[in-house]
Parts: C-alpha cells; structure tokens; sequence
C-alpha cells in the first residue's frame, strides 16, 4: 500500500471516529427526551393492586388507581434550568417547630396546640406557619391533657391526680374532683364527660359538667364495669360514651353500647375482638376502632362501623390494615390516613410498647373502593406518636415521640 492511500484511509477513519462522537454527545446532552401522549402513563410494575405489603415488607412500586378512577400521568418534580429532571424535588416531611412538642392537638380551626416541656408554656401554629404562646402562665408536670376541639381550653391531669379545666381565652381555671378521670369534650365545647370513680362501686357514675365546673348530671351508673366503658363524646352529640358490658358473646368477641345522654335504647354493635381503641369519624356517622384476637395473632386490627341511629352495627368491614385506631386520621367521612408499623410481633396488641419506636410507613385509605395509597416521608423514618387532618390546609400533621418537632406532610 502506497503511503499516499494509507494517509487517506487514516483520515476517513479519524473522520468516522469524531462523527460518532458528535452524534454520542448530541443524544447525551442536547436532544429533548421523547415525551408520552396526554393521558398516558408509565408502567407501575407487576403485582401493584393498592393493597398494604405484608409485614416487613416495603412498597417499591406505583399503587394504581381504583375503579371508578381517572388515570393521571406519572408524577414529575419542577426542574432547575440545566438540571437533570427529578435530582431537586422538595422534601415531603415538613417541620413546623423545632422543639419538642408534647399534648399535641388540632382544632376545628386547622390550628395546631401544643406544649414545650423546657418552659411549660402552651403554644399554637396558626395556618402561616406563626407560632405564639397560648398563655404566659407555665404550666409544669402536667402528666395528660385532653383538648376541646372548638375552643383553646383543655383539662390539665397532674401526677397528684389534681386535675383543672383551663381556658386560655379568659386565662381562667375551675378544679375538678381528683377522683374523676378520662375525660371527653363535647363538640361545642362547653360541656365535658368523664368517669365518677368513688370509693364504694355504688357512687361511681358517668357524669358530665359545664366548662366552668357547674351543673353536675349522672348519666349512668358504672359499678364494678367502669373498665369496660370508654368516655369519648361523638361529634353528633348522641353518645356520650361506649361501653362492653353487653351479652357475652365468646373470648374473642364483645357486643359493644352506644351510651346516650338521657338512657336511650340505641341498638349496639359487636367488635371481634378485645383491646378497642376508637375514633369517631368527622359526623359521628361512623366509628373507626382496633382489636385484637387471636384470629389475627393479636396484631391490632382496623375496621369501620356504622355508628349513628338505626344505621348503629351496619356496614361493618375489617380494613386489613394491622394499625391502631388512634394511629390514624380521618380525612373526610371516607378517608383515612393510617400509620402503620413496617414490623409488629406477634401479641403486639397486647403489649403496645412493644412497637414503640418502630418505624411507620403513612398511608391515605379510601374506605369506599378500599385503596390503600402510599404517602412519601422521604429518606427519613418516622414512629408516628399523634396523627391528625387539617382540612383547611389539607395537610396531615404527626409527631414523633423520639424526635422533637411536629411535622406535616401533603396527602
């Protein structure tokens, strides 16, 4: 081969070398990616039907939309011109105060209450995210607090068992007896119900008073069942309290009363279970509650009940969910958002602490198709202590017991 051809065919070589190099770094960096139709979506992956994994398992796959769903296109994070799409999304868990945050309760009013233990101030965070002292008062030790949901005023329990009704409105305070105990607001506020717990079984009563101490009324007696009974007035204003003193029914099942204010007859429901926990839904239409049985290993176990009129003990389904009812948040009368421990033992219901700091994963339950939706906490974990929906801002708002701080994620 004469030098002259070998110098050309080295120069067409080099020439098809840079090309394909050109044409590389064009696909890299300056074509636009090939986009889907309107409407289209990607590929969930297999397997991805919208129910909860199984214990100690993790969600790694897109749930898909429920019957009578609209499809919606993939989610996609607003980009930084010359980013890579997706590398800058915002962090989904919100902190809205640093400090440790104990008693914690949202309003009617989407307005979160709470108390710093480091100087014993109650405070509340308005919907702009401002934080101010409910009171200048401290109030130090307090051991329970329950919340009106209406109105800034709350009974404080103290170890001593002295316990006061507080309005940090007025800055007034009324005391209660140190035998009453469990204690629920009604809807407006201005009543509250509790357990009479005297010392000889015949004096003790289920009783409610006004907010300012006044206007005493027995309700029911309690007798040797004050156990079996749990004060928790709905937001309808019909029951005042349930109570598991019904007919015996098995080890693993209870017929459940619904307590009214003036000795109605309401028909009753039957749980499958024991252990309830309960949570009443925005109406007190219906009444969301765990148990535990040997059924289900004694996991704690979710399911919904008609609660309201003659509708009490209808439309009573188990949600599979293994969580329990006051680690969870109505969203609506069809809404749940559930924490729910990524591992729970065996007899975990039975010994609660059993889970304590175990890490929850959140999840939106839609009660009328049962799809069950992941929510994002991002790379952080959570043990979830208090759960609650502010529907002003549709935001859920949790704590964790092991870390300072309230949090807020968007459903």
């Amino acid at each position: 081969m004469s030098p002259t051809l070998k110098k050309i065919l080295l120069i067409i070589g080099f020439s098809i070398v840079v090309a394909l190099i050109g044409a590389g770094l064009y696909l890299i960096f300056v074509k636009k990616p090939t986009t889907l139709p309107p409407g289209t979506t990607g590929t969930a992956g297999p397997g991805t039907t919208g129910q909860l994994p199984a214990a100690g398992e993790r969600p790694t796959t897109l749930t898909t939309p429920g019957a009578g769903e609209i499809p919606g296109t993939l989610p996609t994070a607003a980009t930084i011109p010359g980013e890579v799409p997706g590398f800058f999304q915002a962090e989904p868990v919100k902190q809205l105060t640093p400090e440790l945050a104990l008693f914690t309760s949202l309003n009617n009013q989407g307005t979160v209450r709470y108390q710093n233990p480091s100087d014993g101030k109650f405070y509340q965070i308005t919907g702009d995210g401002s934080i101010r002292a409910l009171s200048d008062q401290a109030f130090y030790d307090v051991s329970k607090v329950t919340w009106a949901k209406n109105k800034n005023q709350a009974v404080l329990e103290y170890p001593d068992n002295s316990k006061i009704i507080y309005n940090f409105e007025s800055q007034k305070q009324v005391t209660l007896p140190k035998h009453w105990q469990e204690f629920s607001f009604a809807p407006e506020g201005s009543e509250i119900a509790a357990k009479s717990i005297a010392l000889s079984p015949e004096n003790r009563w289920l009783v409610t008073v006004k907010d300012d101490g006044t206007g005493t009324q027995l309700i029911e007696p309690l007798g040797n069942n004050a156990a079996k009974v749990t004060v928790d007035w709905s937001p309808s204003r019909q029951t005042v309290a349930l109570s598991q003193t019904g007919e015996p029914l098995g080890a693993d099942r209870r017929e459940v009363l619904f307590v009214g204010l003036h000795g109605e007859n309401f028909k009753s429901t039957v749980v499958e279970g024991t252990n309830l926990v309960s949570q009443w839904s925005p109406t007190g239409q219906r009444l969301l509650y765990s148990v535990v049985s040997q059924r289900n290993s004694f996991k704690p176990e979710l399911w919904v009940v008609d609660a309201y009129g003659d509708q009490i003990g209808g439309s009573r389904q188990a949600l599979q969910v293994n969580t329990w009812a006051d680690k969870c948040a109505f969203g609506g009368e069809n809404t749940l958002y559930c924490a729910i421990p990524q591992e729970l033992p065996n007899g975990a219901g039975m010994a609660r602490e059993i889970s304590d700091g175990t890490p929850d994963d959140v999840y939106k339950i839609d009660l009328t198709t049962g799809l069950k939706t992941p929510l994002s906490l991002g790379n952080n974990s959570y043990h979830v202590g208090t759960i609650s929906y502010d529907k002003t801002r549709n935001k859920v708002i949790f704590t964790d017991p092991n870390q300072a701080g309230i949090f807020e994620i968007n459903p």
